[in-house]
Protein backbone atom coordinates (compact mmCIF):
# COMPACT_ATOMS: atom_id res chain seq x y z
CA UNK A 1 0.00 0.00 0.00
CA UNK A 2 0.69 3.47 -1.06
CA UNK A 3 1.42 6.45 1.54
CA UNK A 4 -1.12 9.30 2.03
CA UNK A 5 -1.62 12.62 4.00
CA UNK A 6 -4.19 14.63 5.09
CA UNK A 7 -4.17 18.15 4.00
CA UNK A 8 -5.56 21.25 5.26
CA UNK A 9 -5.83 24.00 2.58
CA UNK A 10 -6.47 27.63 2.99
CA UNK A 11 -9.99 27.64 1.58
CA UNK A 12 -13.48 27.69 2.97
CA UNK A 13 -14.52 24.37 2.63
CA UNK A 14 -15.62 21.88 5.57
CA UNK A 15 -13.25 19.00 4.68
CA UNK A 16 -9.58 18.31 4.13
CA UNK A 17 -8.07 16.56 1.01
CA UNK A 18 -6.11 13.51 0.83
CA UNK A 19 -2.87 13.35 -1.53
CA UNK A 20 -0.53 10.47 -1.94
CA UNK A 21 2.92 10.70 -0.92
CA UNK A 22 6.22 8.57 -1.98
CA UNK A 23 7.97 6.43 0.45
CA UNK A 24 10.81 9.03 0.47
CA UNK A 25 8.63 11.77 1.11
CA UNK A 26 7.09 10.40 4.10
CA UNK A 27 10.36 10.00 5.44
CA UNK A 28 10.83 14.00 5.40
CA UNK A 29 6.91 14.90 6.20
CA UNK A 30 5.27 15.82 9.85
CA UNK A 31 2.44 17.45 10.78
CA UNK A 32 2.33 21.42 10.59
CA UNK A 33 4.83 21.41 7.28
CA UNK A 34 3.76 22.81 4.40
CA UNK A 35 3.54 20.73 1.12
CA UNK A 36 2.28 22.65 -2.25
CA UNK A 37 -0.67 20.67 -3.78
CA UNK A 38 -2.70 20.76 -6.98
CA UNK A 39 -5.99 21.75 -6.20
CA UNK A 40 -8.74 21.84 -9.56
CA UNK A 41 -7.29 21.73 -12.50
CA UNK A 42 -4.24 23.85 -12.65
CA UNK A 43 -4.18 25.66 -9.72
CA UNK A 44 -1.34 25.05 -6.98
CA UNK A 45 -1.82 25.92 -3.02
CA UNK A 46 0.23 25.82 -0.03
CA UNK A 47 -1.49 23.35 2.71
CA UNK A 48 -0.48 22.03 6.38
CA UNK A 49 -0.09 18.35 6.63
CA UNK A 50 -2.31 17.26 9.49
CA UNK A 51 -1.62 13.47 9.18
CA UNK A 52 0.27 10.90 7.24
CA UNK A 53 -1.01 7.39 7.03
CA UNK A 54 -1.76 4.63 4.54
CA UNK A 55 -5.75 4.89 3.72
CA UNK A 56 -6.46 5.79 0.03
CA UNK A 57 -9.42 7.96 -0.40
CA UNK A 58 -12.79 5.62 -1.30
CA UNK A 59 -14.48 9.38 -3.45
CA UNK A 60 -11.70 10.30 -5.31
CA UNK A 61 -8.32 9.62 -7.04
CA UNK A 62 -5.37 10.76 -5.05
CA UNK A 63 -3.20 13.61 -6.65
CA UNK A 64 0.42 13.11 -5.90
CA UNK A 65 2.21 16.76 -4.46
CA UNK A 66 3.72 18.95 -5.92
CA UNK A 67 6.57 20.02 -3.92
CA UNK A 68 7.70 19.81 0.11
CA UNK A 69 8.45 23.30 1.41
CA UNK A 70 9.88 23.09 5.19
CA UNK A 71 12.28 21.18 6.42
CA UNK A 72 10.63 21.56 9.76
CA UNK A 73 6.64 22.53 11.07
CA UNK A 74 5.93 25.63 10.57
CA UNK A 75 2.63 24.43 12.84
CA UNK A 76 3.05 23.23 16.08
CA UNK A 77 0.36 20.57 16.99
CA UNK A 78 -0.97 22.60 19.97
CA UNK A 79 -1.69 25.53 17.11
CA UNK A 80 -3.90 23.14 14.88
CA UNK A 81 -5.77 22.19 18.06
CA UNK A 82 -6.46 26.13 18.85
CA UNK A 83 -7.29 26.18 15.16
CA UNK A 84 -9.67 23.49 15.50
CA UNK A 85 -11.63 25.28 18.38
CA UNK A 86 -12.01 28.41 17.23
CA UNK A 87 -13.66 26.86 13.89
CA UNK A 88 -16.18 24.84 15.62
CA UNK A 89 -17.03 28.04 18.41
CA UNK A 90 -17.22 30.05 15.88
CA UNK A 91 -18.75 28.24 13.07
CA UNK A 92 -16.28 28.89 10.44
CA UNK A 93 -13.70 26.31 9.01
CA UNK A 94 -10.12 25.43 9.63
CA UNK A 95 -8.68 26.77 6.06
CA UNK A 96 -10.85 30.33 6.98
CA UNK A 97 -8.79 29.96 10.45
CA UNK A 98 -5.36 28.86 8.52
CA UNK A 99 -5.76 31.49 5.76
CA UNK A 100 -6.45 34.45 8.99
CA UNK A 101 -3.29 33.26 11.39
CA UNK A 102 -0.43 32.83 9.13
CA UNK A 103 1.06 35.57 7.10
CA UNK A 104 0.43 35.42 3.63
CA UNK A 105 4.04 35.31 2.71
CA UNK A 106 4.34 31.44 3.90
CA UNK A 107 0.60 30.86 1.72
CA UNK A 108 2.29 30.08 -1.81
CA UNK A 109 -0.11 30.25 -4.70
CA UNK A 110 0.95 29.44 -8.18
CA UNK A 111 0.63 32.42 -11.04
CA UNK A 112 -0.31 31.35 -14.36
CA UNK A 113 2.41 32.23 -16.94
CA UNK A 114 2.26 32.07 -20.69
CA UNK A 115 4.41 31.29 -22.97
CA UNK A 116 4.91 31.17 -26.96
CA UNK A 117 3.13 27.49 -28.52
CA UNK A 118 4.82 26.05 -31.22
CA UNK A 119 1.86 26.76 -33.56
CA UNK A 120 1.82 31.07 -32.74
CA UNK A 121 2.31 32.86 -35.77
CA UNK A 122 2.13 30.01 -38.12
CA UNK A 123 -1.41 28.67 -37.65
CA UNK A 124 -4.16 28.68 -40.74
CA UNK A 125 -6.53 30.74 -38.61
CA UNK A 126 -6.96 34.21 -38.78
CA UNK A 127 -5.36 36.19 -35.76
CA UNK A 128 -7.08 38.84 -34.00
CA UNK A 129 -5.92 41.87 -33.30
CA UNK A 130 -5.54 41.26 -29.50
CA UNK A 131 -4.52 38.12 -30.23
CA UNK A 132 -1.26 39.44 -32.22
CA UNK A 133 -0.12 41.72 -29.64
CA UNK A 134 0.17 39.18 -26.94
CA UNK A 135 1.99 37.09 -29.64
CA UNK A 136 4.16 40.31 -30.56
CA UNK A 137 5.00 40.64 -27.00
CA UNK A 138 5.74 36.75 -26.49
CA UNK A 139 8.11 37.52 -29.01
CA UNK A 140 10.42 39.81 -27.07
CA UNK A 141 9.72 38.11 -23.40
CA UNK A 142 9.68 34.39 -23.14
CA UNK A 143 7.22 34.45 -20.35
CA UNK A 144 4.54 36.68 -19.06
CA UNK A 145 1.95 36.63 -16.66
CA UNK A 146 -1.91 36.96 -16.16
CA UNK A 147 -1.62 40.26 -15.15
CA UNK A 148 1.10 41.52 -17.34
CA UNK A 149 -0.89 40.20 -20.24
CA UNK A 150 -3.85 41.61 -19.14
CA UNK A 151 -2.29 45.71 -18.69
CA UNK A 152 -0.75 44.98 -22.44
CA UNK A 153 -4.61 44.55 -24.05
CA UNK A 154 -5.52 46.68 -21.54
CA UNK A 155 -8.59 43.80 -20.35
CA UNK A 156 -9.49 42.94 -17.18
CA UNK A 157 -10.67 39.49 -18.40
CA UNK A 158 -8.22 37.77 -20.27
CA UNK A 159 -8.66 34.06 -19.58
CA UNK A 160 -11.45 33.25 -21.96
CA UNK A 161 -8.97 34.86 -24.60
CA UNK A 162 -6.03 32.66 -23.65
CA UNK A 163 -8.15 29.57 -23.55
CA UNK A 164 -8.77 30.01 -27.13
CA UNK A 165 -5.34 30.98 -28.28
CA UNK A 166 -4.13 27.74 -26.09
CA UNK A 167 -6.83 25.54 -27.72
CA UNK A 168 -5.20 26.83 -30.75
CA UNK A 169 -1.77 25.97 -29.85
CA UNK A 170 -0.59 29.33 -30.38
CA UNK A 171 0.44 29.66 -26.11
CA UNK A 172 1.46 27.40 -23.47
CA UNK A 173 0.10 27.88 -20.22
CA UNK A 174 1.64 26.60 -16.80
CA UNK A 175 1.49 27.14 -12.62
CA UNK A 176 4.59 28.31 -10.93
CA UNK A 177 4.60 29.30 -7.55
CA UNK A 178 5.15 32.83 -6.38
CA UNK A 179 7.90 33.48 -4.11
CA UNK A 180 7.25 33.79 -0.42
CA UNK A 181 9.34 34.47 2.68
CA UNK A 182 12.96 35.37 1.99
CA UNK A 183 15.66 36.57 4.79
CA UNK A 184 16.80 40.03 4.16
CA UNK A 185 20.62 39.83 2.91
CA UNK A 186 22.94 43.01 3.09
CA UNK A 187 25.86 43.37 1.07
CA UNK A 188 29.19 43.78 2.64
CA UNK A 189 33.06 44.52 1.33
CA UNK A 190 36.19 43.47 2.23
CA UNK A 191 40.15 43.84 1.11
CA UNK A 192 40.62 40.84 -1.45
CA UNK A 193 43.24 38.46 1.05
CA UNK A 194 46.17 39.08 -1.34
CA UNK A 195 46.15 43.29 -0.34
CA UNK A 196 45.54 42.56 3.26
CA UNK A 197 49.53 43.71 4.38
CA UNK A 198 50.46 47.02 4.18
CA UNK A 199 53.00 46.38 1.77
CA UNK A 200 50.48 44.71 -1.24
CA UNK A 201 48.33 47.71 -0.06
CA UNK A 202 50.79 50.42 -0.77
CA UNK A 203 52.13 48.77 -4.04
CA UNK A 204 48.41 48.75 -5.05
CA UNK A 205 48.07 52.36 -4.20
CA UNK A 206 51.11 53.32 -5.86
CA UNK A 207 49.75 51.60 -8.89
CA UNK A 208 46.76 53.36 -8.58
CA UNK A 209 47.68 57.27 -9.48
CA UNK A 210 45.30 57.96 -12.40
CA UNK A 211 42.35 56.92 -10.30
CA UNK A 212 41.48 58.94 -7.13
CA UNK A 213 37.83 57.29 -6.65
CA UNK A 214 39.19 53.85 -6.35
CA UNK A 215 41.98 54.73 -4.37
CA UNK A 216 39.74 56.63 -1.89
CA UNK A 217 37.14 53.64 -1.74
CA UNK A 218 40.40 51.61 -1.09
CA UNK A 219 41.47 53.96 1.82
CA UNK A 220 38.57 54.41 2.82
CA UNK A 221 37.97 50.29 3.67
CA UNK A 222 41.02 50.23 5.23
CA UNK A 223 40.09 52.71 7.76
CA UNK A 224 36.58 51.46 8.94
CA UNK A 225 38.58 47.79 9.10
CA UNK A 226 41.25 48.76 11.48
CA UNK A 227 40.17 48.00 14.92
CA UNK A 228 36.28 47.40 14.59
CA UNK A 229 35.42 43.97 14.38
CA UNK A 230 32.28 44.50 12.70
CA UNK A 231 31.80 44.34 8.62
CA UNK A 232 31.93 46.90 6.74
CA UNK A 233 28.29 47.61 4.40
CA UNK A 234 28.45 48.38 0.81
CA UNK A 235 26.05 51.41 1.22
CA UNK A 236 28.36 52.54 4.03
CA UNK A 237 31.31 52.47 2.36
CA UNK A 238 30.17 54.35 -0.55
CA UNK A 239 28.71 56.91 1.30
CA UNK A 240 32.02 57.53 3.36
CA UNK A 241 33.73 57.42 0.53
CA UNK A 242 31.82 59.99 -1.23
CA UNK A 243 31.72 57.82 -4.40
CA UNK A 244 29.31 55.54 -6.65
CA UNK A 245 28.52 52.20 -6.94
CA UNK A 246 30.41 52.73 -10.04
CA UNK A 247 33.44 52.31 -8.54
CA UNK A 248 32.58 49.87 -6.27
CA UNK A 249 31.78 47.02 -9.47
CA UNK A 250 34.95 48.25 -10.91
CA UNK A 251 36.71 47.80 -8.19
CA UNK A 252 35.46 44.04 -7.65
CA UNK A 253 35.38 43.32 -11.68
CA UNK A 254 39.49 43.44 -10.53
CA UNK A 255 39.09 41.34 -7.99
CA UNK A 256 40.52 43.96 -5.42
CA UNK A 257 37.26 44.03 -3.72
CA UNK A 258 35.57 41.33 -2.48
CA UNK A 259 31.48 41.12 -1.55
CA UNK A 260 29.83 38.75 0.49
CA UNK A 261 26.25 38.29 2.11
CA UNK A 262 24.88 38.32 5.48
CA UNK A 263 21.20 37.79 6.72
CA UNK A 264 19.91 41.05 8.82
CA UNK A 265 16.28 41.46 10.63
CA UNK A 266 13.95 43.11 9.28
CA UNK A 267 12.23 44.30 12.42
CA UNK A 268 14.70 46.46 14.05
CA UNK A 269 14.19 48.68 17.02
CA UNK A 270 16.26 52.00 18.29
CA UNK A 271 18.93 50.16 20.84
CA UNK A 272 17.95 51.00 24.58
CA UNK A 273 19.48 49.50 27.31
CA UNK A 274 17.77 47.20 29.15
CA UNK A 275 16.80 47.63 32.91
CA UNK A 276 17.04 51.79 31.96
CA UNK A 277 13.18 51.95 32.73
CA UNK A 278 13.24 50.30 36.35
CA UNK A 279 10.29 51.38 38.70
CA UNK A 280 9.50 50.69 42.24
CA UNK A 281 5.78 49.90 42.50
CA UNK A 282 4.10 52.13 45.39
CA UNK A 283 2.09 49.89 48.11
CA UNK A 284 -1.27 49.67 46.20
CA UNK A 285 0.60 48.21 43.04
CA UNK A 286 2.19 46.25 45.53
CA UNK A 287 -0.23 44.59 47.10
CA UNK A 288 -2.40 44.40 43.44
CA UNK A 289 0.92 42.41 42.66
CA UNK A 290 1.07 40.14 45.29
CA UNK A 291 -2.73 39.33 45.06
CA UNK A 292 -2.23 38.11 41.67
CA UNK A 293 0.31 35.95 41.63
CA UNK A 294 -1.72 34.40 44.21
CA UNK A 295 -4.42 34.21 42.31
CA UNK A 296 -2.13 32.57 39.67
CA UNK A 297 -1.24 29.73 41.96
CA UNK A 298 -4.87 28.38 42.20
CA UNK A 299 -6.57 30.09 39.08
CA UNK A 300 -4.85 30.31 35.69
CA UNK A 301 -7.15 33.73 34.57
CA UNK A 302 -7.55 36.72 36.68
CA UNK A 303 -9.13 39.78 36.00
CA UNK A 304 -7.18 43.15 37.24
CA UNK A 305 -9.95 45.92 38.08
CA UNK A 306 -8.01 49.26 37.89
CA UNK A 307 -9.17 52.74 37.61
CA UNK A 308 -7.72 54.74 34.61
CA UNK A 309 -4.04 56.11 35.64
CA UNK A 310 -3.84 53.45 38.40
CA UNK A 311 -0.61 52.19 37.31
CA UNK A 312 -1.92 48.50 35.65
CA UNK A 313 1.14 48.86 33.15
CA UNK A 314 3.71 49.18 35.69
CA UNK A 315 2.28 45.80 37.28
CA UNK A 316 2.24 44.48 34.40
CA UNK A 317 5.81 45.11 33.90
CA UNK A 318 6.77 43.62 37.28
CA UNK A 319 4.40 40.04 36.01
CA UNK A 320 6.97 40.33 32.70
CA UNK A 321 10.10 40.44 34.46
CA UNK A 322 8.82 37.36 36.59
CA UNK A 323 7.92 35.44 33.86
CA UNK A 324 11.39 36.36 31.34
CA UNK A 325 13.63 35.21 34.25
CA UNK A 326 12.07 31.97 33.75
CA UNK A 327 12.90 31.64 30.47
CA UNK A 328 9.29 31.75 29.13
CA UNK A 329 7.28 33.76 26.52
CA UNK A 330 4.87 36.58 27.38
CA UNK A 331 2.02 37.68 25.18
CA UNK A 332 0.94 41.16 25.67
CA UNK A 333 -2.57 42.02 23.53
CA UNK A 334 -3.48 45.72 22.92
CA UNK A 335 -7.02 46.61 20.85
CA UNK A 336 -5.94 49.08 18.78
CA UNK A 337 -2.26 49.04 16.93
CA UNK A 338 -2.17 52.86 17.43
CA UNK A 339 -1.47 52.28 21.12
CA UNK A 340 1.27 49.77 20.31
CA UNK A 341 3.79 53.03 19.67
CA UNK A 342 3.66 54.39 23.14
CA UNK A 343 3.74 50.75 24.70
CA UNK A 344 6.73 49.56 22.93
CA UNK A 345 9.20 52.59 23.72
CA UNK A 346 7.46 51.96 27.42
CA UNK A 347 8.75 48.34 27.45
CA UNK A 348 11.31 48.56 25.72
CA UNK A 349 13.33 50.70 28.14
CA UNK A 350 13.08 47.98 30.88
CA UNK A 351 13.57 44.63 28.34
CA UNK A 352 14.95 45.95 25.77
CA UNK A 353 15.49 44.20 22.21
CA UNK A 354 13.49 41.08 23.65
CA UNK A 355 10.64 43.23 22.51
CA UNK A 356 8.93 43.35 19.39
CA UNK A 357 5.63 44.30 17.90
CA UNK A 358 3.23 42.42 16.08
CA UNK A 359 0.25 43.82 13.73
CA UNK A 360 -1.33 44.04 10.37
CA UNK A 361 -0.25 47.18 9.34
CA UNK A 362 3.59 45.58 9.29
CA UNK A 363 4.80 43.93 5.72
CA UNK A 364 4.60 40.94 5.18
CA UNK A 365 8.34 39.42 5.21
CA UNK A 366 8.44 41.61 8.51
CA UNK A 367 5.34 39.42 10.33
CA UNK A 368 7.23 35.94 8.58
CA UNK A 369 10.55 36.86 10.12
CA UNK A 370 8.85 37.64 13.57
CA UNK A 371 6.71 34.79 13.13
CA UNK A 372 9.93 32.60 13.05
CA UNK A 373 11.61 34.50 15.95
CA UNK A 374 8.68 33.44 18.30
CA UNK A 375 8.69 29.54 16.82
CA UNK A 376 12.55 29.52 17.84
CA UNK A 377 11.82 31.22 21.81
CA UNK A 378 14.68 32.35 22.02
CA UNK A 379 15.54 35.70 24.24
CA UNK A 380 14.91 37.84 20.94
CA UNK A 381 11.16 38.35 20.57
CA UNK A 382 9.97 36.90 24.08
CA UNK A 383 7.56 39.58 24.73
CA UNK A 384 5.62 40.31 21.64
CA UNK A 385 3.08 43.26 22.10
CA UNK A 386 0.72 43.10 19.02
CA UNK A 387 -3.41 43.51 18.17
CA UNK A 388 -5.73 40.42 18.17
CA UNK A 389 -3.77 38.35 15.03
CA UNK A 390 -0.69 38.54 17.64
CA UNK A 391 -2.27 35.18 19.52
CA UNK A 392 -1.77 33.01 16.69
CA UNK A 393 1.68 33.31 17.02
CA UNK A 394 3.24 29.73 17.09
CA UNK A 395 4.70 30.24 21.13
CA UNK A 396 7.14 27.66 22.05
CA UNK A 397 7.02 28.25 25.68
CA UNK A 398 4.28 30.98 26.56
CA UNK A 399 3.94 31.59 30.40
CA UNK A 400 1.51 34.86 30.42
CA UNK A 401 -0.87 36.56 28.51
CA UNK A 402 -1.77 40.01 29.37
CA UNK A 403 -5.17 41.38 27.62
CA UNK A 404 -5.13 45.10 28.23
CA UNK A 405 -7.94 47.08 28.29
CA UNK A 406 -10.63 43.57 27.87
CA UNK A 407 -13.67 45.53 27.48
CA UNK A 408 -12.81 46.73 24.18
CA UNK A 409 -14.95 45.76 21.28
CA UNK A 410 -12.45 46.10 18.42
CA UNK A 411 -10.83 42.61 20.12
CA UNK A 412 -13.94 41.39 17.84
CA UNK A 413 -12.84 40.25 14.65
CA UNK A 414 -16.24 41.21 12.56
CA UNK A 415 -15.28 40.98 8.82
CA UNK A 416 -13.73 38.53 6.93
CA UNK A 417 -14.05 34.62 8.72
CA UNK A 418 -12.91 33.65 11.43
CA UNK A 419 -15.09 36.53 13.26
CA UNK A 420 -13.31 35.48 16.57
CA UNK A 421 -13.13 37.42 19.42
CA UNK A 422 -9.43 37.87 20.60
CA UNK A 423 -10.27 38.17 24.50
CA UNK A 424 -11.90 34.80 24.78
CA UNK A 425 -9.71 32.96 22.10
CA UNK A 426 -6.05 33.87 24.18
CA UNK A 427 -7.95 32.61 27.22
CA UNK A 428 -8.41 29.41 25.51
CA UNK A 429 -4.82 29.47 24.29
CA UNK A 430 -3.83 30.39 27.82
CA UNK A 431 -5.59 26.92 29.20
CA UNK A 432 -3.71 24.87 26.02
CA UNK A 433 -0.81 26.17 26.39
CA UNK A 434 -0.34 25.97 30.34
CA UNK A 435 0.07 29.87 30.60
CA UNK A 436 -1.63 32.50 33.15
CA UNK A 437 -4.11 34.93 31.54
CA UNK A 438 -4.55 38.28 32.97
CA UNK A 439 -7.11 40.54 31.77
CA UNK A 440 -6.72 44.02 32.78
CA UNK A 441 -9.57 47.29 32.85
CA UNK A 442 -10.93 50.14 34.23
CA UNK A 443 -14.44 49.16 33.20
CA UNK A 444 -14.51 45.59 32.99
CA UNK A 445 -16.53 43.55 30.50
CA UNK A 446 -19.87 42.17 31.70
CA UNK A 447 -18.82 38.79 30.93
CA UNK A 448 -15.89 39.09 33.00
CA UNK A 449 -16.87 40.90 35.77
CA UNK A 450 -19.42 38.45 36.27
CA UNK A 451 -16.64 35.35 35.86
CA UNK A 452 -14.74 37.47 38.32
CA UNK A 453 -17.26 37.80 41.02
CA UNK A 454 -18.99 34.48 40.58
CA UNK A 455 -15.83 32.55 40.22
CA UNK A 456 -17.03 30.98 37.00
CA UNK A 457 -14.83 29.44 35.74
CA UNK A 458 -12.22 30.29 38.72
CA UNK A 459 -12.19 33.72 37.45
CA UNK A 460 -10.84 35.91 40.55
CA UNK A 461 -10.84 39.48 40.02
CA UNK A 462 -7.72 41.57 41.49
CA UNK A 463 -9.03 45.30 42.38
CA UNK A 464 -6.36 48.12 42.23
CA UNK A 465 -7.20 51.44 43.22
CA UNK A 466 -4.15 53.60 43.62
CA UNK A 467 -3.16 56.94 41.71
CA UNK A 468 -1.02 57.42 39.46
CA UNK A 469 3.22 58.55 40.24
CA UNK A 470 5.12 60.48 37.97
CA UNK A 471 7.98 57.96 36.87
CA UNK A 472 10.92 58.75 35.39
CA UNK A 473 11.19 57.06 32.26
Amino acid sequence: MGFFIDVLLPIPLERNFTYSVTPEEKQLLEPGMRVAVPFGKSKLYTGIVLGIHQRAPEAYQAKDIYRILDEEPLVSSAQLEHWNWIAQYYMCTMGEVFRSAVPSVFLLESETRVRKGEAALEQEEPVSDTEYLILEALEHQEVLSVNEISEIIDRKQVLPLLNRMLGKGAILMEENLQKGYTPKKVRYLRLHPDYREESALQELLDSMGRAPAQSRIILQLFQLQQGREKPVKSKELQERAESSRSVIRTLLDKEILQEYYLEEDRVVFEEAEAGAGNIQLNEEQQKAFADIRSSFATNRVTLLHGVTASGKTEVYIELIKEYLTKGEQVLYLVPEIALTAQLTSRLQLVFGPRVVVFHSRQSQQERGEIWYHVQQGGEKASVVLGARSALFLPFRKLGLVIIDEEHENTYKQFDPAPRYHARDAAIVLGKSSGASVLLGSATPSLESFHNARTGKPAYPGVTLRCSCRKWNW
